[in-house]
């Protein structure tokens, strides 16, 4: 399916349109907030449907969602990357200094950090010219790291949360981070369901 990716980057730069849309013409009362949770919730979301690309890839047969994953976690770093810049410009005039201590001192800054920190080298492999470089296995090994990253970024989330008692929805994102390890795990055991194949005849 050769629309399979243009679609694809339509539907991942839609909520950068929504949130310049949102921000000209429907401004928040805080806009400046407002798109930093928003770049930084819906780089969550990409990284967890990044994660899910092989899940559903494996469950239903459909190898063609395999060429996905990569773009999927480009996206994913792009959004954190903006979410890091919106807040470090907003916050602290990007001043390296205030953001070393702000990492030290918050803890859900410091792991968002670590997050991010594991993000850029899977970031700047992620091309076809890298992984001939490292070797597939070597490459392989070294984005395992993501399933790192995913257990970061919800605690960071989480805890950004935490401190307005609103959970609801980091719990949410912490269950279907949960299925998608389960997965990962029942996969490696080999006893992870398959949609039932019907030959042709």
């Amino acid at each position: 399916m050769r629309l399979l990716k243009p679609i694809a980057h339509l539907l991942c730069l839609l909520p950068l349109a929504y949130l310049v849309y949102k921000n000209l013409l429907h401004p928040s009362p805080n806009p400046v907030e407002f798109t930093i949770r928003y770049l930084g919730e819906w780089a969550l979301r990409l990284l967890l449907i990044t994660l899910a690309v092989t899940p559903l890839r494996q469950f239903t047969g459909w190898g063609r969602l395999a060429s996905l994953r990569r773009m999927l976690g480009l996206y994913a770093f792009a959004y954190t990357a903006l979410h890091l810049v919106s807040f470090w410009g907003a916050d602290l005039s990007f001043s390296l200094a205030a953001l070393w201590r702000e990492t030290v001192k918050r803890p859900y800054i410091t792991v968002g950090m670590a997050a991010f920190a594991l993000l850029v080298p899977l970031a700047i492999t992620s091309t076809d010219r890298m992984i001939r470089r490292l070797g597939g296995a070597r490459w392989r090994s070294l984005h395992k790291l993501v399933y790192v990253i995913g257990p970061l970024a919800v605690l960071h989330f989480y805890w950004m949360k935490i401190s307005k008692a609103n959970v609801r929805e980091p719990l949410i994102y912490a269950g279907i981070l949960a299925g998608l390890l389960l997965w990962r795990w029942l996969d490696k055991k080999g006893v992870a369901p398959r949609l039932p194949r019907f030959s042709k005849r």
